[in-house]
């Protein structure tokens, strides 16, 4: 089965309504093409960026929108070259890590944000991470959700069951993997919906480098919240939380109860949202143990 445009868009535009705040799409041109931007919050709030996962689109963050947005601009962004209302057009979409970086600077230029606070996602939380780490001026305040490629890597199962999905992507497949790794919960049907037809959008292939060295993560200046999920499937989260807290000793490292790691912005939203309101409120929080 090929890719659907009708049905995805249609898939998006539903998740998007169920964001509860008002929403301001943007399109902002830069160098690799148009990217989209889901705004809501006061005009004059500090500026959050929010990076979703692989696979997800910015219309994922319904659960959280209405809560962050209390007290921050919101930019909810379409990655170019993945799967969302995003588009690169007739130019090409970013290829290497300095390209996504560079497209990030855009991006924030083009919202006049000179700097902001960022939260990513999975393979969103590597890219937040790797940008406070180059362009430290840029970046206020950090929180990981679950992030992939950062402290640890994957576990051999997760690998497996994804398999088939990278290999011959379809939302039947998609949707399999996502029960899967959601531990069979209920899921709510308007993201699972878009999540399996995202597997089927003809995306570029997603860049990837190495987890930041240690030295690296060490000079790391922005204040970082980091939220393992406990019953993610994708990772160790003992292990993720640990190394984290190792190589970031003055970041807070929380391990959120009862979520995976795909499901852990929609499935527990009151726990996350209320971590998340409370490291971005106006005083940034002092350092905190593993737990």
């Amino acid at each position: 089965m090929g890719f659907d445009r009708s049905a995805f868009l249609s898939a998006y535009d539903a998740l998007l309504d169920r964001w509860p705040v008002p929403v301001d799409t943007l399109d902002l041109d830069t160098p690799w093409g148009t990217t989209r931007v889901n705004a809501a919050g006061p005009p004059d709030a500090p500026p959050l960026l929010l990076l979703h996962g692989g696979g997800a689109t910015a219309a994922s963050w319904w659960a959280n929108a209405a809560e962050l947005a209390r007290t921050a601009r919101v930019y909810a962004v379409d990655r170019i070259g993945e799967a969302g209302r995003s588009a690169a057009g007739d130019r090409t979409p970013p290829r290497t890590v300095d390209d996504l970086h560079r497209w990030l600077d855009t991006v924030l230029d083009a919202l006049g944000t000179a700097r902001a606070d960022l939260c990513g996602h999975s393979y969103g939380g590597w890219i937040a991470l790797g940008y406070a780490l180059r362009r430290p001026d840029r970046v206020s305040r950090l929180a990981l959700l679950d992030p992939t490629g950062c402290f640890t890597g994957y576990r051999p199962s997760y690998l497996l069951h994804a398999a088939p999905v990278l290999a011959r992507p379809s939302e039947r497949r998609a949707r399999a993997f996502l029960a899967w790794e959601t531990g069979g919960v209920p899921l709510d049907p308007d993201w699972t919906r878009l999540y399996g037809l995202a597997a089927t959008f003809p995306a570029t292939r997603p860049v990837t480098g190495p987890r930041p060295a240690p030295a690296a993560l060490a000079a790391l200046e922005a204040p970082c919240l980091l939220l393992p999920a406990a019953d993610s499937r994708t990772h160790h989260p003992a292990t993720l939380a640990a190394r984290a807290a190792e190589l970031l000793p003055r970041a807070r490292v929380r391990t959120l109860a009862g979520v995976s790691h795909h499901g852990l912005p929609y499935l527990r939203p009151a726990e996350l949202n209320a971590e998340l309101t409370a490291f971005l409120g106006p005083s940034s929080p002092g350092p905190s143990p593993a737990p």
